[in-house]
């Protein structure tokens, strides 16, 4: 099955292509089919996700899957969520994961309450008009490190702590970090609802 995702970012496209494997989906970035990037007016995860699945499906006619994550910081009042991405354009910098990672640690010089989520709110549609989404939300709690460590993942993964393993996102090997993050946990329960909902004659691994 061809699932359109409704993203272009390929560590995005790696995770997710790599946690649906068993379902034997073939994703594609909308990039590739001509698909421009949906408006993300919302301020909140579901709403954001599920705009960008039904504009992606509408323009290709497949079924779409979209994710919209972002980090959550407790000292921020849960931001900078949905506007997680453009972060550090806010600062005076340009839009970089590198860049992200460099306004967040400024932002948070001096503050001690660390605390942070990650989170993965996947939403998937049969079509545009599908009045029945599947929706998955991923959160991993952990702490804003005091700088970078690791050379793995992508946007906020070098100062994402994980107190249970003692290390950050960026530190963990890949197939670990899949397997618990906070898109991970999203990816396993939209592989669940698909299972349930989408392929109901597919036989579990």
């Amino acid at each position: 099955m061809k699932l359109v995702l409704a993203s272009n970012n390929r560590g995005k496209l790696a995770e997710l292509q790599a946690m649906l494997a068993p379902l034997g989906v073939q994703l594609i970035p909308q990039a590739e089919l001509g698909v421009g990037e949906a408006e993300e007016p919302f301020h909140t995860f579901v709403e954001n996700a599920l705009a960008k699945a039904r504009h992606a499906s509408a323009h290709t006619g497949l079924p779409a899957l979209a994710d919209d994550a972002g980090l959550c910081v407790a000292a921020f009042g849960g931001l900078p969520g949905v506007q997680t991405a453009h972060y550090a354009t806010q600062f005076g910098y340009e839009k970089s994961d590198a860049n992200n990672v460099r306004a967040l640690l400024e932002q948070m010089a001096g503050i001690a309450d660390r605390r942070a989520a990650m989170v993965s709110t996947l939403v998937a549609v049969r079509s545009p008009q599908d009045p029945e989404p599947l929706i998955a939300v991923g959160r991993v709690s952990g702490e804003i490190a005091r700088e970078p460590r690791g050379a793995g993942g992508f946007g906020f993964d070098p100062v994402m702590f994980i107190p249970a393993f003692g290390k950050t996102f960026a530190e963990l090997p890949t197939e670990v970090k899949n397997a618990h993050s906070h898109r991970g946990r999203s990816a396993q329960q939209m592989l669940a609802l698909m299972r349930e909902h989408w392929f109901a004659g597919t036989p579990k691994p």
